[in-house]
């Protein structure tokens, strides 16, 4: 026996493991309308992701994608029914089924509670109309639910269709573009078409500007048409190479954007140009091409693919991106000339240090030379002074000599020198022994 507390009154009373299984079942019915309620949002969750991948698609495909787009959303909503249908119908199931469960637990309990007496089967009745009540609030919960979620899909399908009759729109004014262009091409290329465009705004937008066909072919090929615009001072502002490719739409050859740009590329490099442009008609079908300007750098420097349309506004694009380089262009033009003045001005100095080095070697052998001859002269001079010298040192010992000399030192010994001084002279006559 189990005992079960009323939650009105508090009174316990005790029933069977039967009737206890059958209340604890039909209480369990709330896990299940939970479980129910996580499925639905999983579903709606899925649902949601589907149709985002959907419109993702639709964005990126046309005609035979839309179509095939249409009929996968018409089967997923399709699946989506069935699904909830399924699950509505399982959902019914279960509570029909759970309804009888709980009729034959009432009959049940009603003929055990005839004989358990009055309050017992007070308190079981508010037990099970408690339960009851909590069920039928489980099931508006749920209907109130499903009612939503046929909103949220009616105004998504809505939303959906408004999606696809735009991009049917879209697709339509893109046809119309794509034969109002080549009803305006008839009875001119492509070439005539933007010479024409060009010569339109040059007087206005490009004053200083030259756009000439290119008539060169000594590297063996020559683009279609050469841009150079320039400053008032005559530098170069941008220069671009362009290439003009179009085909009938009978054609049976159909040519691609990329089989150009090799050639394009090698006609820029040889005529000087910064950068090249391909304006093309070809792929009319490819999104890449007709979503307007694309750069290609991944595969060529500084090369674009463009329509025709976008012929004027490529133009005016790379121009503006070149202007806001000029002042620096300028600056290192400026630096380059500085540099060559720097380079004359070395190597005329390097001329001056070898002309100078030249003339410093011989003045400095002639500075040698005369300082040995000064060198010689000094000796000379020397060995002169110091032969006059022993020559006054001579003269000096001859004068001292002379002055000693006397008539008695020369008549010493000598008498008849001594007579013949003595007869000349009032003098006694010398000693003519001498001393």
């Amino acid at each position: 026996m189990n005992e079960i507390k009323c939650p009105h009154c508090s009174k316990a009373f005790k029933i069977d493991e039967t009737g206890y299984a059958d209340i604890l079942k039909q209480v369990r019915d709330a896990e299940f309308e939970q479980q129910l309620h996580e499925r639905l949002e999983y579903a709606e969750r899925e649902k949601k992701i589907a149709v985002e991948m959907t419109a993702t698609t639709v964005a990126a495909n046309k005609d035979a994608q839309i179509q095939e787009l249409r009929a996968k959303l018409d089967a997923e909503a399709v699946a989506r029914q069935l699904a909830v249908t399924q699950a509505q119908q399982g959902a019914e199931r279960e509570r029909d089924a759970l309804a009888a469960q709980l009729e034959q637990t009432r009959q049940e309990l009603k003929s055990r509670l005839d004989a358990a007496g009055v309050s017992q089967k007070l308190a079981l009745n508010e037990a099970v109309a408690a339960v009851v009540k909590e069920r039928d609030q489980l099931l508006n919960g749920f209907n109130q639910l499903k009612l939503e979620k046929q909103l949220a899909e009616k105004a998504l399908q809505e939303k959906f269709e408004v999606q696809i009759r735009d991009r049917d729109e879209a697709i339509e004014r893109l046809r119309d573009l794509k034969a109002r262009l080549s009803t305006k091409m008839v009875g001119e290329t492509l070439e005539q078409h933007c010479e024409t465009e060009f010569n339109r705004i040059r007087a206005t937008a490009f004053p200083r500007a030259y756009f000439e066909k290119d008539n060169n072919a000594r590297g063996g090929s020559k683009g279609d048409f050469i841009f150079r615009d320039h400053d008032e001072s005559g530098t170069e502002i941008v220069s671009i190479m362009f290439e003009m490719k179009n085909e009938s739409d009978g054609s049976s050859n159909r040519g691609r954007n990329e089989d150009f740009l090799k050639e394009l590329d090698k006609d820029r490099l040889e005529k000087g140009c910064e950068y090249a442009v391909l304006v093309s008609l070809l792929e009319p079908d490819n999104e890449l091409y007709n979503t307007g300007i694309v750069d290609v750098f991944h595969r060529y420097p500084k090369m674009y693919v463009v329509r025709p349309q976008f012929f004027i506004p490529i133009i005016t694009l790379l121009r503006n991106a070149s202007m806001n380089a000029l002042q620096y262009k300028s600056e290192l033009a400026l630096v380059k000339a500085q540099n060559v003045d720097i380079t004359n001005f070395e190597s005329e100095l390097d001329a001056f240090k070898s002309a100078f080095g030249k003339n410093y070697e011989l003045a400095s052998k002639r500075f040698q030379t005369a300082v040995e001859e000064i060198d010689k002269s000094i000796d000379h001079l020397q060995k002169t002074r110091d032969a006059l010298v022993g020559a006054d040192r001579n003269l000096r010992l001859a004068n001292d000599k002379a002055q000693d000399v006397t008539i008695k030192r020369l008549t010493r010994g000598n008498p008849t020198m001594a007579a013949k001084f003595a007869a000349l002279g009032d003098s006694p006559a010398p000693d003519v022994k001498g001393d």
